[in-house]
């Protein structure tokens, strides 16, 4: 089991480096045909995350809802026939985690038996992440609009985390429950650092002189996990995944 998880960590790496090694070799070959640009924008951003976390053992899940911002920067080096090649990055906060769908055998809410309503637990983890893309787009250069498709390598720092719940964690009545993985309860993350890929599509409308406004949807997928997964520990697998609906304001810097 052990060497299973160390390959599966090792494979995650080397999905990161291809990954990076196409980004910079497709860049690199619309460099040499393509029509030079050199724009540089920079902005804000802002919009709404919804993740769980991949256990194996698994526990049931909706999805946690939260918020992200940060700072974007996005630099348009070429324009291969229609297609506008750029790099596009992001620092950005962003609230994560997980929410329990914790249900009996029959498929029901568990009703706590002290307050009378559903059982409920979530956790909260927060981040800074970052991600970097390779971003494509078909449109309007100037004025207008563009569609545009866009992915990469993410990479997330921990910052803190918090719970909450309506019942106690020391006194959980396991027989009620369909699925009984309660250790996630007492373990904080143990690995600091995320890491994953990340791709999405969206608009984005540009205005001379006032800006660029794009809107947009990804999909992340991390290859990391929250907890150690060796053979000793209890989760072989506890990876973080997001949907992100986020819209970003940018400004030229260079034009």
């Amino acid at each position: 089991m052990t060497s299973v998880r160390r390959g599966n960590s090792k494979q995650s790496v080397k999905t990161i480096s291809v990954v990076m090694a196409f980004l910079l070799v497709s860049l690199s070959s619309f460099s040499q045909i393509g029509e030079h640009r050199n724009d540089l924008s920079i902005g804000v951003n802002g919009g709404y995350i919804l993740s769980n976390v991949g256990f194996t053992p698994k526990v049931p899940q909706n999805f946690h809802g939260g918020m992200t911002m940060g700072v974007s920067v996005k630099y348009v080096c070429e324009k291969y026939f229609t297609t506008i090649c750029s790099l596009l990055g992001e620092i950005n906060y962003a609230s994560i985690g997980w929410k329990e769908d914790i249900k009996n055998a029959q498929e029901q809410p568990v009703i706590n038996t002290a307050t009378g309503v559903a059982e409920k637990y979530s956790r909260t983890i927060n981040y800074i992440q970052m991600p970097l893309f390779a971003h494509l787009a078909w449109g309007k250069e100037e004025r207008g609009m563009q569609f545009f498709v866009q992915a990469g390598p993410q990479f997330g720092l921990y910052l803190n985390e918090s719970s909450d719940s309506n019942f106690d964690i020391e006194k959980i009545n396991i027989d009620d429950r369909s699925n009984t993985i309660v250790k996630q309860y007492s373990m904080k993350v143990e690995r600091k650092f995320d890491y994953g890929i990340a791709a999405g599509a969206g608009v984005e409308y540009s205005v001379p002189k006032v800006g660029h406004f794009l809107l947009e949807a990804r999909y992340y997928y991390g290859l990391g996990n929250i907890y150690h997964d060796s053979k000793r520990d209890y989760f072989g697998k506890s990876n973080i995944g997001n949907i992100v609906m986020k819209m970003t304001y940018l400004f030229d810097i260079l034009h």
